[in-house]
């Protein structure tokens, strides 16, 4: 018997860790990317939470690992539909290519919340207000700060949850790593501008993961960073080239002025596509309001997408997570589809023997 095949739609984290380890288990993988380049979100990154690691040298690393005679990269390509033909799925992209395999796994990611929307922030309107996503770039230097570089103690401010937990964005999830990703930035921000005044304005501080309540007890005690419960209300242009934030401190119960050099906004996790299921095909299309991540058959202990034998999910297409949950659900899955691969062939062998 031939071979299986498994197709990968989406290389980043989860789609890299995934090929990766079902070609470690001699299955071929065909893995799409709608880029030029494999990484996703993880190639915009500096350094990663909670302990600063170089995001450069995991990505490098993770992609040296795609170097597999088990592996094909498809760059550029995105895939639009795929469709059950007998036992096997039939990949088809926007170029009108076909490719044919006998497992999927989707791992298309997420998109991160267009800050515009959040018309209040002025972001798109005010050159000091940006998204977590440019900072990272000002951290590598692919961006210029948005204030004069002659300014010693720049003042800034960063805003949790824009997007996230909004039911007027019709976001009602928590994208679970904007609080300590907020942190991890002030922090690296402290570093290029030690005097630099920081504020954090956020809902509720939610540091869920090995190593984050102690990376904010650090923002506090070795960085200065203060931490304001409260939301911004709106964020105006100012004197000097600066923006002014309206807000309110709801733990002294008192309203906040600030001028800021620069306004961070922590853009929360959206879906990066929908799936539109038919009876033998499911359509990747745009997700429209309120349309949320990807669902799996179940929550604990499979990856099965809405009960279709064959595609499996993985990764932030399911929802927010973490870095490290990522990974770890890449490679889970790449388990269960090996599994899955191989009753398949176990009833094949059956077929076969009684016919």
């Amino acid at each position: 018997m031939q071979q299986p095949t498994v197709s990968i739609i989406g290389a980043g984290p989860a789609g890299l860790n995934a090929a990766i380890s079902l070609a470690k288990m001699e299955i071929r993988v065909n893995l799409f990317e709608k880029q030029v380049k494999p990484g996703g979100q993880l190639s915009h990154w500096h350094t990663l939470f909670p302990d600063m690691y170089d995001a450069k040298t995991l990505l490098k690393s993770t992609i040296n690992e795609i170097s597999h005679p088990h592996i094909k990269l498809y760059t550029t390509v995105n895939i639009r539909q795929i469709k059950r033909q007998n036992n096997q799925w039939i990949i088809s992209s926007d170029g009108n290519q076909e490719f044919i395999s006998d497992a999927v796994i989707i791992t298309s990611g997420f998109n991160l919340f267009d800050a515009t929307k959040k018309e209040e922030y002025g972001y798109g309107i005010y050159p000091q207000v940006i998204t977590s996503l440019e900072l990272e770039q000002m951290f590598n230097g692919r961006r210029e700060w948005p204030f004069s570089k002659d300014i010693e103690a720049p003042k800034a401010g960063f805003v949790h949850c824009v997007g996230s937990r909004d039911t007027k964005c019709g976001n009602n999830w928590c994208s679970k790593v904007c609080c300590v990703k907020a942190v991890k930035q002030a922090i690296e921000f402290k570093k290029q501008f030690p005097k630099a005044e920081v504020s954090c304005f956020y809902m509720d501080l939610r540091m869920f993961g090995k190593g984050y309540e102690e990376l904010y007890m650090k923002a506090q005690v070795d960085f200065n960073i203060q931490f304001i419960r409260g939301r911004l209300s709106e964020a105006s242009p100012s004197n000097g080239n600066k923006v002014h934030v309206k807000a309110e401190d709801t733990l002294m119960n008192r309203p906040l002025k600030q001028n800021l050099d620069m306004l961070v906004l922590m853009v929360g996790m959206t879906p990066a596509i929908w799936l539109n299921q038919h009876a033998e095909r499911i359509d990747f299309e745009k997700p429209k309001f309120k349309q949320g991540f990807i669902n799996p058959v179940e929550n604990y202990q499979s990856t099965i997408y809405q009960n279709t034998p064959g595609v499996f999910a993985a990764g932030t297409c399911k929802g927010p997570a973490s870095l490290i949950d990522v990974i770890q659900d890449a490679k889970a899955t790449a388990f269960e589809v090996f599994a899955y691969l191989k009753k398949e062939k176990q009833n094949v062998e059956i077929l076969e023997k009684t016919t």
